[in-house]
């Protein structure tokens, strides 16, 4: 299968290119860069693939000809990001995706697999565990674009274009291109740094993981089932098992970093706190199976961190950081406000591209 995957060099991005090539699909791959200053560890032996560097605002049809599937990852993708500027969240993460969605349709791809979210659920409202059935509540301008994007592109679906919509757990885990702006991952790094957690929250408030592989793993199999399994589903990410509530996350990883020490504070108002349950993927997707666990990837992470000798300035690297490094961009005039890179002359590089062969390497074992 010739699959197009956009934010190659993210989080998942970069794991997944790895992990589909390993499963003998030919790849094209675009990322517009934002994040490329932030490589935790060296990825290995490389291979070519084609690859743009590219904003998705500006994809063209040309750019998709000639593919059987795109998996769409490139988006603004956190919380703090999205509420310090909505309206950049609405124009690249909903407006974006369902255009790219459009222009798939129009050069007659058929499967489109979109990474949405479990933030969609925002609330727990009563239930003992959110379902795909469930209402959405979502908290913020990053989780509504998740529940437009899935609705506008749902609406799309018909013989000639079957999407599917994963709703990620919060996710977990190594990558080259490594978060640490997410719950288990930071909580990793400041154990591994200073030897404390040091929470100001009294960590009540419950969240879903999932690993990065895993993920990786639920988009693989997506891409690969029969069209009738997945055409225009939605399906939670994860495993049942792996809700915990944010002090038992922190547990977890003081119990894997040697020596750290763990207290908890208050609570800090958050009202995000939402159990979901993955039954339905472990049902009817083949292949899946959401084997990793949190303590099996906080004690990877602080292999990792010790391989590598992570020192407290790698750890606090803003390119670690998706609102860190978006506030460097703008701050030292690469990206103008609407997030378009900037030509050396100060003019906005709209339409940036530059279409090449790339070498990507395969990441360290995880």
């Amino acid at each position: 299968m010739k699959i197009f995957v956009t934010g190659s060099k993210g989080f998942i991005g970069s794991n997944l290119v790895a992990v589909l090539l390993d499963r003998g699909h030919e790849l094209t791959t675009l990322d517009t860069g934002f994040y490329e200053e932030g490589l935790l560890y060296p990825n290995g032996r490389g291979i070519k693939v084609q690859h743009l560097r590219k904003d998705i605002r500006d994809i063209e049809i040309g750019d998709l000809e000639n593919h059987d599937a795109i998996v769409h990852l490139a988006e603004l993708s956190n919380d703090p990001l999205g509420q310090q500027n909505e309206k950049i969240t609405y124009e690249i993460n909903h407006k974006g995706s369902v255009r790219l969605a459009e222009l798939a349709r129009r050069a007659g791809i058929e499967r489109f697999v979109y990474t949405s979210s479990c933030s969609v659920y925002g609330v727990q409202n009563g239930e003992d565990f959110k379902t795909e059935e469930s209402e959405t509540h979502p908290q913020t301008a990053y989780a509504r674009c998740k529940v437009w994007v899935e609705r506008d592109v749902g609406a799309m679906a018909d013989e000639t274009f079957s999407p599917t919509f994963l709703r990620n757990a919060t996710a977990y885990g190594p990558s080259p291109h490594i978060r640490f702006d997410i719950v288990l991952n930071n909580l990793a790094g400041l154990a591994y740094t200073s030897r404390e957690i040091r929470m100001t929250s009294d960590g009540t408030p419950w969240r879903p993981l999932v690993h990065v592989l895993d993920i990786c793993e639920a988009i693989a199999c997506t891409l690969e089932a029969p069209r009738h399994v997945v055409h225009n589903e939605i399906l939670n990410v994860g495993h049942t098992r792996e809700n915990y509530q944010v002090r038992e996350i922190a547990e977890i990883v003081a119990s894997a970093i040697p020596g750290c020490e763990l207290s908890l504070g208050c609570s800090d108002g958050d009202s995000r706190s939402y159990r979901v349950s993955f039954d339905k993927i472990h049902e009817v997707l083949p292949g899946f199976q959401g084997r990793r666990t949190a303590r099996e990837g906080a004690e990877r992470l602080s292999s990792i961190f010790e391989d590598i000798d992570m020192t407290t300035e790698v750890f606090q690297f803003r390119a670690f950081t998706r609102l860190k490094q978006l506030q460097y961009l703008i701050r030292t005039g690469q990206i103008d406000e609407r997030f378009f890179w900037r030509t050396s002359s100060g003019s906005r590089a709209h339409g940036r591209s530059s279409e090449r062969t790339r070498f990507v390497r395969r990441p360290y074992a995880i």
